[in-house]
């Protein structure tokens, strides 16, 4: 697996994806926390997918959080446009 041009030394397996679209990471942990986001937002990168779906079943009641990765889309300049 490449990422950025790089070749990864180890190979990622989601959880699951969903329909080739979703990437689905199911945590148990007492809560979700900001590295569990930055871990889900790796992967989608390292997938090429856009969307996340990260699910922590430890807590009290389930926790659940949708993730995106957004990717800047490219502009088209004018025709007439010079540097």
């Amino acid at each position: 697996m490449t990422y950025k041009g790089v070749i990864l030394p180890r190979h990622y397996h989601a959880d699951f994806v969903v329909w080739d679209k979703i990437l689905f990471e199911a945590k148990a942990a007492e809560r979700l926390s900001d590295a569990h986001v930055k871990q889900v937002l790796n992967y989608l990168a390292a997938s090429k997918l856009e969307l996340g779906l990260l699910v922590n079943f430890g807590g009290d009641s389930l926790e659940w959080k949708r993730v995106v990765l957004s990717r800047p889309k490219p502009v088209a300049l004018p025709e007439n446009f010079r540097l």
